[in-house]
């Protein structure tokens, strides 16, 4: 197998995955856990297929081709360790720069972005893992921007879990559901929409509420 190859089966290892498992058996596992933890830990390789990979693992644990009580673990395991790996990778790039006197280099939107993940970080990792690139994108941020490990640590072990959780099992009981499975990208886009819009609205109401309550 050449890298071209490689690469092919990379990007759509979701849609190969049937002929991976008849072929390599539970090697598959170390595949999986090897792509979600790439994908997450290393800013470059945001490609890798996440979303549609775990709806369809689900699918096949539904079949009895994978253990989903050896996958689920398996996958948390991998989401937060590349996130973790990302984020030291960010926090060591961001130390090396800050000891430095660039002038491109603008320390107040380090600040501001560091108060924001400090105040607002956890509804972030919370959401980011089920919207591609931002998945791999936030761990970074979070690291470059000097956020607390122990709290980065807690909001990324309950995101990966929301994230493993959801499309495994919902990949599991509707998975083979040919409407469903053919428009997953879009329903975990449109389930985010409806949950970030229900923040949304709510803050704006609680900052309402305080405005007539101090006139």
């Amino acid at each position: 197998m050449d890298w071209t190859q490689l690469l092919q089966l990379s990007l759509h290892f979701d849609q190969h995955l049937g002929g991976l498992i008849a072929q390599y058996g539970t090697t598959v596992y170390v595949m999986l856990f090897a792509i979600v933890f790439c994908e997450i830990a290393f800013l470059p390789l945001f490609f890798l297929p996440g979303d549609p990979l775990l709806f369809i693992c689900g699918a096949f644990c539904a079949r009895g081709a994978i253990n989903i009580w050896m996958l689920i673990p398996l996958l948390f395991v991998a989401t937060v360790g590349g996130s973790v790996v990302n984020y030291w990778i960010a926090r060591g790039i961001g130390q090396r720069v800050l000891a430095k006197e660039h002038r491109w280099l603008d320390r107040n939107a380090l600040q501001k972005t560091h108060a924001f993940y400090e105040q607002r970080g956890g509804m972030t990792f919370l959401l980011s893992p089920f919207i591609a690139v931002i998945r791999t994108l936030a761990p970074f941020v979070g690291g470059l921007s000097a956020m607390t490990f122990a709290r980065f640590l807690w909001f990324v072990t309950l995101g990966a879990a929301l994230w493993v959780g959801v499309l495994v099992v919902g990949g599991y009981f509707f998975g083979n559901v040919p409407l469903i499975r053919d428009h997953m990208s879009s329903i975990v886009l449109l389930g985010v929409a409806l949950g970030v819009g229900a923040l949304v609205v709510s803050s704006v109401w609680r900052l309402i509420k305080g405005r007539r309550a101090i006139r």
